[in-house]
């Protein structure tokens, strides 16, 4: 395996194939800038040739919108003739896809140019672009993902409804960690974690969130970030798998309800030192002077990032007062009403939650941007200011985040640290993306447009 892009060896290939002689199809996947998986099937007899050489695949898959059109301005597409390029597999996701019916695998890939570069469209690259920069530092970053959804059913009239479980007449019920949600969903989660075990990715904490049909599972934290966010990419896909096989869709939208709770992305984060000490470690509450300032740097960036961390017109739905998604770029010690938590617990596992992500994210740029923040606050020991105490949503004079899709854009295409952080050229195709789905999105004609206007 390289040990900077995390590829997979031959040996990996050869366990699996022993282990499942009765997978004949293999999914393969790569995430694109918006955090769709887009891939196809191959055959058992191709996987040697992919693992040996690659597999070509037109570098177009990577400029794509959230829809699935091409976007001719990341100069992806007509530009390069459709060109290929060379994708290859990544270590440690050459998996059984066990909640499909017939016996499937699947396998994530990373996108590399015709002379073996790593393209610059690929958000998995991003992160191992920062990730480099603490390795040259003699850091390591520790990352756990925590991911907010629905469960969806139809309601019988073409419309999802929340799948909450519980007895009628309480379904719609606001009934957080309720217990009986767990138990009316059981098989699903067994499911879930059935699923998640086979893939070997830590599931840990389930729990029924805020609103009813909302749940959050935890995965255990990893000192390898790139392998953190490959097995968060990889529980999605098991966790809208697991919901299928049921009759229900798992739902990652920001905001799927008017007046529900949305769905978020909590990034855990703290930095061991080259003896895997936890420089964030320390026995008061508000962690060591490196903790404080890696949140300064995320203080310092996270208006610009906020593309990146709400990046479809439906994320700025979430951001409501008194919701339990932050509003401000403030920090606190033990307080969820912030954006930048540090969790109470053990000194030697002090670390920061940033909360301010959507569950829509695309998991490797949230992540690359949260620790290239972390990193840049670190490296200039940037003062955060003093935690907040209490109610973080009264601090409206802090209230410096945009309020809306448009305005997150401009502020990106002017961000040097998201062109340092990311990539000029992710930058460049990345928001080429967004400005069609801004502008394809803004032209739409509503049914709201109609009940507001038609008659008026």
């Amino acid at each position: 395996m390289s040990e900077k892009t995390g590829l997979a060896t031959r040996a990996e290939l050869d366990a699996f194939l022993a282990a499942h002689p009765d997978v004949q199809a293999v999914q393969i996947m790569i995430t694109d800038p918006s955090g769709v998986l887009r891939g196809k099937a191959v055959r058992r007899s191709e996987l040697e040739r992919i693992f040996a050489s690659g597999r070509q695949v037109a570098g177009s898959i990577l400029g794509l919108d959230i829809t699935g059109e091409d976007v001719a301005d990341t100069g992806l597409i007509w530009d390069t003739g459709d060109a290929d390029m060379t994708a290859r597999p990544v270590a440690g996701t050459l998996v059984r896809a066990p909640w499909l019916a017939a016996p499937t695998g699947q396998l994530l890939l990373t996108m590399f140019d015709r002379d073996g570069a790593p393209a610059p469209a690929d958000p998995r690259h991003a992160l191992v672009r920062v990730l480099e920069r603490f390795a040259r530092a003699g850091q390591t970053p520790v990352v756990a993902c925590e991911i907010e959804f629905y469960l969806l059913k139809a309601d019988g009239v073409d419309r999802l409804v929340p799948a909450g479980g519980g007895r009628a007449g309480e379904r719609q019920k606001i009934d957080a960690y309720s217990l009986q949600r767990l138990d009316d969903l059981a098989p699903v989660f067994d499911e879930v974690y059935r699923a998640a075990s086979a893939q070997g990715l830590p599931a840990e904490t389930l729990m029924s969130e805020y609103s009813p049909g909302q749940f959050e599972i935890t995965l255990h934290h990893r000192d390898d970030a790139l392998r953190a966010v490959d097995e968060a990419v990889m529980f999605k896909r098991v966790l809208r798998g697991a919901a299928q096989k049921h009759g229900l869709i798992a739902c990652f939208m920001a905001k799927p309800f008017t007046a529900r709770a949305g769905s978020g992305l909590h990034v855990h984060v703290s930095v061991n030192d080259a003896t895997g000490r936890n420089l964030f470690g320390s026995d008061d509450p508000a962690g060591t002077a490196a903790l404080r300032h890696a949140i300064g740097g995320m203080k310092a960036h996270m208006a610009e990032s906020m593309a990146i961390f709400a990046p479809n017109a439906n994320s700025y739905r979430r951001f409501v007062s008194e919701s339990y998604a932050p509003t401000a770029p403030i920090w606190g010690i033990n307080n969820r009403s912030v954006s930048l938590r540090v969790p109470a617990g053990p000194a030697a596992s002090r670390h920061i939650e940033h909360r301010i992500c959507g569950a829509d994210a695309n998991l490797y740029l949230a992540v690359s941007a949260v620790l290239g923040a972390a990193e840049r606050g670190m490296t200039a020991q940037v003062d955060p200011g003093p935690p907040v105490e209490g109610n973080g949503y009264a601090r409206a004079a802090e209230r410096s985040l945009p309020r809306t899709w448009r305005e997150s854009l401009d502020r990106a295409a002017r961000s040097t640290f998201l062109a340092d952080t990311l990539g000029p050229g992710f930058l460049e195709i990345f928001l080429a993306i967004k400005e069609q789905e801004c502008a394809r999105f803004s032209a739409e004609v509503s049914e709201l447009d109609y009940s507001w206007y038609l008659r008026s």
